[in-house]
């Protein structure tokens, strides 16, 4: 998408919770039948036009991490991050109201995992890639490492996504290390604007106090909800990646060149090839809307825009370090 527009528009998800049954099939149905999908499913540009209304001096950082990224993407990456891989230490902070929130050390490798699987070409659906975006996709080069698990026990049964899981002050968990550290939040139901949104994440430029990605429980690891994309998707948006339909109709754009217009996000698997804009969709990119196991691929004009983060200057230049 190569005009430069972008619309601050609140993103939403009706969900709804299901109670424990005795077969997989029943958890199954149960889930049809409960789940109620509303227009949007990531809270990030909401919470983003939230923030900016609240924070005149976000927006004057995000211009210039955009500047950054734009003469980036004009003289192109350095050899080290082009060729080298980029290690990053994860810190989770499972805050749990119930045992089912509470998800175990496995769940959360499991999410580890899958990130790993999505940065590094190793996408179990990549197979399934249409010719035409072969070309483009992108081996991204980023590791990520559990480094650990604080768990804190809260009386909350739901969480705004008003960053305030990230204080302990609030019942939550202190940012760790924001500098050289992925936070991550698990929390339970995190209602917003009507519904219930599965993630958000924090663009570079806000505050180091909330920098970081807040997952639901449910949508962390492999569950009957879950392969664990919607992480890949928020860590995506803290690596400064726009959704790729660009939050608008046909012209919008996600400030990355190789992925082609589209007039909004996917849903479900779609078939290959679906036309918006009078061009085929990516609905298998990661920062679509498509279910976890059709989204396989970032393109390297995503790499290129996540990879300005770490070179001199940028906004995480210390993970590089």
């Amino acid at each position: 998408m190569k005009k430069l527009f972008l619309s601050l528009t609140g993103l939403l998800l009706l969900l709804a919770s299901c109670e424990k049954t005795t077969s997989n099939e029943e958890v199954v149905n149960e889930i049809q039948e409960q789940l109620v999908f509303a227009e949007d499913q990531c809270g990030t540009m909401g919470v983003l036009n939230e923030n900016l209304l609240n924070d005149p001096d976000l927006a004057v950082n995000m211009q210039a991490i955009e500047l950054h990224t734009s003469n980036i993407i004009k003289s192109g990456l350095s050899q080290r991050l082009v060729n080298g891989v980029i290690e990053i230490p994860v810190v989770f902070h499972v805050i749990y109201n119930s045992a089912s929130e509470n998800i175990p050390l496995s769940q959360i490798q499991e999410q580890v995992d899958a990130l790993n699987e999505d940065f590094n070409l190793q996408n179990p659906g990549r197979n399934t890639i249409p010719s035409e975006f072969q070309t483009v996709e992108s081996n991204i080069g980023i590791r990520f490492v559990l480094e650990d698990v604080i768990r804190v026990s809260t009386k909350k049964r739901s969480w705004r996504p008003d960053d305030s899981m990230k204080f302990s002050s609030s019942g939550g968990s202190d940012v760790v290390n924001p500098q050289e550290f992925l936070n991550v939040w698990v929390v339970g139901n995190m209602p917003y604007r009507g519904g219930n949104i599965l993630g958000y994440a924090q663009f570079p430029g806000g505050s180091w106090a909330t920098d970081g990605i807040v997952l639901d429980h449910r949508f962390t690891g492999n569950t009957v909800y879950s392969t664990g994309r919607t992480a890949t998707h928020e860590v995506g948006h803290w690596l400064n990646l726009r959704h790729i339909w660009g939050d608008g109709g046909c012209g919008a754009s996600d400030f990355v060149a190789d992925t082609p217009d589209s007039d909004g996000p996917s849903r479900g698997c779609p078939t290959y090839p679906t036309v918006s804009c009078g061009t085929n969709d990516m609905t298998m990119n990661f920062m679509d809307y498509s279910d976890d196991p059709c989204l396989n691929m970032f393109t390297e004009g995503q790499k290129v825009r996540m990879m300005a983060n770490f070179e001199n200057g940028g906004f995480r230049v210390t993970m590089a370090d």
